[in-house]
């Protein structure tokens, strides 16, 4: 007896549903477009082909496909990655996402034995695997990006070891410091960066085909097999979770959220130091905008719209840990929902590194200025405080003396150094000749020598350490 196939159990191209054999009814319109992911999970294409190619090779290998099948198989897939690329691919949203669009497909071009591949496996573990894939790419990327970006860290900071500028607390000047230990300090904020994103793709990197729709499949499957051909480090341990964790999506969110947040300091930093109330650094006319009313502006929009972007890279974070927050076991419709948030975080977090590694390098320090501002705000107290207790004074009491020398440079309208020695000798007996070379700048950088100090060529070793650091 014919069986009476309609629109929606025909397993061929065009609207059918792969999955439509238990169905009485068409798909309502609107539903169809509300459920359908294939707008935005479309980018998974090349990742999915992949993974079906490993799929259907391991189906081969355990004997469930023949070896023509397979062979039949990877050919049609790769004919549908290269209609990708040549735009030639027509995705329809009632096929509703990716996988079900190039299975159709698939079919399509290969005929019945098309219908074979998904034999032993679920969109389940097929998009959670595609997920991984994707993410494992995206991460190798942004890496690559973050060692440039340090790189040029390392090169500005050697370059610029000597030049002093203010170091502030409270965002008020507090001792000098070289402009490359500050961006030294760039850098100690991104190696972290880049510590806990090579973490990440640890917990990334693991294999979750062969869990199925959620509780395995009965086929004999060999999930090492896929693993190996697809470059994952081990397999999951547990089929409900294999299908249904994001855990490793949210914590690729976390890192490009908490990098996010340096690259915002770091941007508000530069545009605090390109307005004209500091006046340190230059930003090159290519990062920067103009006004459409005002003709002499040259506003610091690259390090602003970072610094906004941030907002973002937070929100996308905060949408996955929503999303995931009462999720039963196991896989839920939900989780299509993640897919818009981790494009978005990698996305960002990308362009935002395009910009800085060519902005970084491109940074003009004023050295005048720097060191003008260096020059003011009793920058060297610290230093006097230290010289007194090397002469024997305790340093609450060097304290307090230092804070009635500030006192009365205050009310003569002078530096620290601009006081004769008769001056500070009046506040305490013990301060000689030998106390305007502790005042100077460059003593006062030069005298900070240990790890981690500001010491030019402390500054200098640090960046060669960091080097090799740099992987």
């Amino acid at each position: 007896m014919a069986h009476d196939t309609t629109a929606d159990d025909k397993s061929g191209s065009g609207t059918s549903k792969l999955w439509g054999g238990r169905f009485s009814e068409a798909t309502d319109e609107f539903v169809q477009v509300f459920t359908a992911s294939v707008n935005f999970d479309q980018r998974l294409a090349s990742q999915d082909i992949r993974g079906s190619l490993a799929h259907a090779g391991m189906l081969q290998s355990v004997g469930v496909l023949s070896e023509a099948d397979a062979k039949t198989i990877a050919a049609g897939l790769e004919q549908i990655q290269q209609e990708i690329n040549a735009g030639e691919f027509q995705w329809q949203i009632p096929l509703e996402d990716v996988h079900m669009n190039i299975e159709s497909r698939l079919i399509d071009v290969v005929g019945e034995v098309g219908k074979k591949l998904h034999t032993g496996r679920s969109r389940n573990d097929q998009v959670a695997t595609d997920l991984r894939l994707f993410l494992r790419e995206a991460i190798d990327s942004i890496d690559a990006q973050q060692a440039a970006l340090q790189n040029a860290l390392l090169e500005q900071a050697e370059r610029h070891a000597d030049v002093i500028m203010p170091g502030f607390t409270h965002l008020q000047s507090a001792q000098p410091v070289t402009f490359g230990h500050h961006l030294l300090a760039w850098f100690e904020m991104l190696t972290r960066d880049r510590e806990r994103l090579a973490d990440c793709r640890k917990r990334v990197n693991v294999l979750p085909l062969g869990s199925a729709a959620l509780a395995g499949t009965t086929f004999p499957i060999d999930r090492e097999h896929v693993a190996n051909a697809l470059g994952f480090d081990s397999i999951t341990a547990n089929s409900l979770d294999g299908v249904s964790d994001r855990d490793f999506a949210i914590e690729f969110c976390s890192v490009a959220a908490l990098t996010m947040n340096h690259f915002s300091r770091w941007c508000e930093e530069l545009v605090l130091w390109s307005s004209q109330q500091f006046n340190f650094v230059d930003l090159p006319d290519r990062f920067c905008t103009g006004s459409s009313i005002m003709p002499q502006k040259k506003n610091p929009d690259v390090p602003e719209l970072i610094r906004g972007k941030t907002g973002r890279v937070t929100g996308d974070l905060i949408s996955l840990l929503t999303l995931m927050k009462s999720q039963p076991l196991a896989y839920n419709k939900d989780n299509q929902e993640d897919k818009e948030p981790l494009f978005d975080a990698v996305d960002t977090l990308s362009d935002c590194l395009t910009a800085l590694v060519g902005l970084i390098p491109a940074l003009s320090p004023k050295l005048a200025n720097m060191r003008a501002a260096a020059s003011s705000g009793f920058a060297t107290a610290t230093d006097l405080a230290d010289y007194l207790v090397r002469q024997g004074v305790a340093f609450r009491d060097a304290h307090h003396i230092v804070g009635q020398a500030v006192a009365l440079a205050l009310n003569e309208g002078k530096e620290l150094h601009e006081l004769d020695l008769t001056q500070l000798q009046k506040l305490c007996q013990a301060i000689g000749d030998e106390v305007f070379d502790v005042l100077t700048l460059e003593g006062s950088v030069s005298a900070r020598a240990h790890v981690g100090g500001t010491a030019p060529d402390t500054v200098r070793a640090a960046a060669k350490a960091g080097r090799l650091r740099v992987r």
